[in-house]
């Protein structure tokens, strides 16, 4: 089973190096998949580009984007190049680490998952501890996905989503920013017959926003509005 790995960033020339290398020291052990790493350099302004140029052992595919376009327009863009039966996006800082590739996996190789999100919120794993309101934000999101979606999915925002390739491939994209988020959770709800679900518990390790950290309060509110437009 071949898993394409897509890796969106932007300014992210403190951890691009480190987070590709431990993915490369983490699908060493995973020798029951085949693994291709692509990676979408979303308009970087800083080192970035020149760091990912620098090391080409850390990937297989690198897409260089002139614009900065958001995540769901790099993801978009990363699929065009997606050979893999099944599709893991990784974030490019070092808040979701590629030791939980392995939980992640294990749903499609043992239930026949069709997508699988990695949990924040499911307890078990090691967690930095941070901001109060961020976590309840969360939880107010995913409580208005899920009233639409009618999944039980504790968290919604997870950077950590995978899905058979054919299955995301089909989908119709169209969100720039961190909304694609929730699009792709409102759409994935709407095909029929439904789909094979599963969440696992992660290890998480925040930023704060003087390590870079980049989501905030207008995508909590952009959020929203995505679950109201995808929904009708």
């Amino acid at each position: 089973m071949k898993v394409s790995v897509i890796v969106p960033l932007y300014n992210e020339e403190k951890t691009i190096v480190n987070i590709l290398s431990k993915i490369q020291d983490e699908i060493i052990k995973l020798d029951k998949f085949n693994f291709e790493i692509i990676v979408i350099n979303d308009g970087s302004n800083d080192n970035s580009k020149k760091l990912l140029e620098e090391n080409p052992s850390l990937y297989n595919t690198l897409i260089s984007l002139s614009d900065n376009r958001g995540k769901g327009f790099a993801i978009r863009e990363g699929l065009k190049k997606v050979s893999g039966e099944i599709i893991l996006i990784q974030d490019a800082d070092l808040e979701y680490l590629p030791h939980n590739y392995k939980n992640l996996l294990e749903p499609f190789k043992e239930y026949n998952a069709d997508v699988v999100y990695g949990s924040r919120l499911v307890y078990g794993e090691i967690h930095r501890v941070l901001f109060f309101w961020h976590v309840i934000a969360n939880k107010i999101i995913t409580f208005c996905s899920n009233l639409f979606t009618n999944l039980n999915l504790t968290d919604v925002e997870t950077g950590y989503k995978v899905f058979k390739s054919d299955l995301l491939k089909k989908i119709d994209l169209k969100e720039n920013s961190f909304a694609f988020e929730i699009e792709v959770t409102q759409k994935i709800a709407k095909i029929k017959p439904k789909l094979i679900i599963f969440e696992v518990g992660i290890s998480y390790f925040g930023r704060t926003y003087n390590e870079g950290k980049k989501i905030g309060f207008k995508d909590a509110i952009y959020a929203i509005i995505a679950i109201f437009k995808y929904s009708f």
